[in-house]
């Protein structure tokens, strides 16, 4: 057997190993959402303990993603990622035999700092394994999958519930867990980042500092956003994070060094996913609750309906990688990010009581497409605008500004549809969810702008040769390929 071909087969089992482990992670952030009426049925609580059971695991994600991803550059890439989807396997079940819901808030906890660490692994054991030129497919798949994850929480979570138990949302991760650990210690290569020490201050500023604001941001929409906890949580926050960004610019060998925000490819790229979450997250979150609460739909059925949307990914997205190698990523993500744009307003525009499907299906289709397009050139760019060594810190910077974008954007569009409707009768809701959703598009809508502030490859070619010149030199990257 060739070389060639051992290669090419590790690369098909990277694809599949971190694809599946990226679906898990993703998958869990929006899959209870559907199953709160049953998981209170059954453990009761009231319904601040009923959104804990997603915030807590948006929570811990959010928070320790870049800890996960320098965790992994110092002691090993593959075998933190093994550690990773373990505690993930476990605290799944641990979720899926809970007693009563404080027990289901914690497993919930738990299975965030699971994902946390295995999550920015996905992207730079995937990088490792692919050939440069073969690496946007590979993203394309890689972000279809996790796009699809993320959008179809719902339907997952809801068809479980409806035709089984809500307890198998978790049972599901247990059995794709158990076969991912051997599969990844037989075919994924160790790797490590750069060899400096654990940066403990940088990382205590920013997981403190996401914690707080993720926490205020989570909270608001329970008590309000004058509640003082909730404005401790984001005074505080702030306060770490800008304690977090002074470190970074001066200390020796900092988790993020602030000179990564020199390239406007990087710049550019995250404050795009941010927005593009922020808008999306809050959408999902309110249109899955429209198509059953006010139009009547059964969780299956109101999954089906949004396919259109949700399941785009799968096949528009590995076209999507094709084209960011051919053309580069920033048309391809700046055209994604304002059709998604252009869905939202859609369905915003024609959202009311009793909607047809028929009018809402141009909005989907549209959504859909344009959420397809962002996904794989994004991560392409993510990973291409730093150097290899920081590809660990890098994957982990974008995932958690995606994470915080879709808690913000669950808790500011929240805000907004309690402040202009609630869920008294099916036009109070639609009262409430048309300005959200305008406000989503516009999110959106300024991610486009910040991805055409992104240069074009050949510009950003120049400006990283220029970057690499003026940087210190890095410590060597450690590799080997030992199973």
């Amino acid at each position: 057997m060739s070389q060639q071909t051992v290669r090419r087969g590790g690369a098909v089992w990277a694809l599949v190993i971190t694809s599946v482990a990226g679906f898990m992670a993703a998958l869990d952030n929006l899959v209870v959402t559907t199953a709160l009426p049953s998981i209170r049925k059954d453990l009761g609580g009231e319904l601040d303990d009923l959104e804990w059971t997603v915030s807590a695991y948006t929570l811990t994600f959010a928070v320790l993603l870049m800890f996960g991803a320098a965790l992994g550059d110092r002691f090993g890439r593959r075998r933190l990622f093994l550690v990773g989807v373990t505690v993930f396997t476990g605290a799944s079940a641990a979720a899926a035999m809970a007693p009563g819901i404080d027990s289901l808030i914690a497993a919930r906890a738990v299975q965030g700092v699971g994902a946390a660490i295995m999550m920015p692994l996905t992207l730079t054991l995937l990088t490792a394994a692919v050939p440069a030129a073969k690496r946007g497919m590979a993203y394309g798949i890689w972000g279809a999958v996790n796009g699809l994850a993320v959008a179809s929480g719902p339907l997952i979570g809801g068809s479980l519930t409806e035709h089984i138990s809500w307890q198998w949302i978790f049972w599901l991760n247990v059995p794709l867990g158990l076969t991912l650990l051997p599969l990844a210690r037989l075919r994924l290569s160790e790797s490590f980042g750069a060899g400096a020490p654990l940066d403990i201050r940088g990382t205590l500023l920013a997981s403190g500092g996401l914690f707080g604001i993720v926490y205020g941001l989570v909270r608001a929409p329970v008590v309000g956003w004058t509640d003082g906890v909730v404005l401790l949580g984001l005074f505080a926050g702030t306060a770490l994070l800008t304690g977090f960004v002074f470190h970074g610019i001066h200390a020796k060998n900092p988790m993020l060094p602030m000179r990564l925000f020199r390239s406007r490819a990087f710049a550019g790229i995250n404050a795009a996913s941010l927005l593009m979450f922020l808008g999306m997250f809050g959408s999902i979150f309110l249109l899955s609750q429209y198509m059953q609460g006010v139009l009547g739909y059964s969780p299956t059925e109101a999954g089906l309906r949004m396919l259109p949307w949700t399941g785009m990914p799968m096949i528009v997205a590995p076209v999507a990688g094709y084209l960011s190698d051919r053309i580069g990523g920033r048309p391809v993500v700046a055209v994604g990010l304002f059709l998604q744009a252009v869905g939202l307003g859609w369905y915003a525009t024609v959202i009311a009581s009793d909607t047809s499907y028929t009018a809402q299906l141009p909005a989907l289709v549209i959504s859909g497409v344009g959420m397809s397009l962002f996904f794989a050139p994004a991560s392409s760019l993510a990973m291409s605008s730093v150097r290899p060594q920081e590809q660990g810190i890098a994957s982990g910077t974008n995932n958690a500004l995606r994470e915080v974008g879709g808690a913000l954007g669950i808790a500011v569009m929240a805000s907004i549809f309690s402040a202009q409707g609630g869920y008294e009768t099916a036009l109070t809701f639609v009262d409430g969810i048309r300005p959200a959703l305008w406000v989503g598009s516009a999110a959106v809508a300024a991610a486009g702008v910040a991805a055409l502030f992104i240069p074009t490859r050949r510009r950003a070619a120049e400006v990283e040769e220029k970057i690499v010149k003026s940087a210190p030199a890095p410590a060597p990257v450690l590799e080997t390929t030992s199973h």
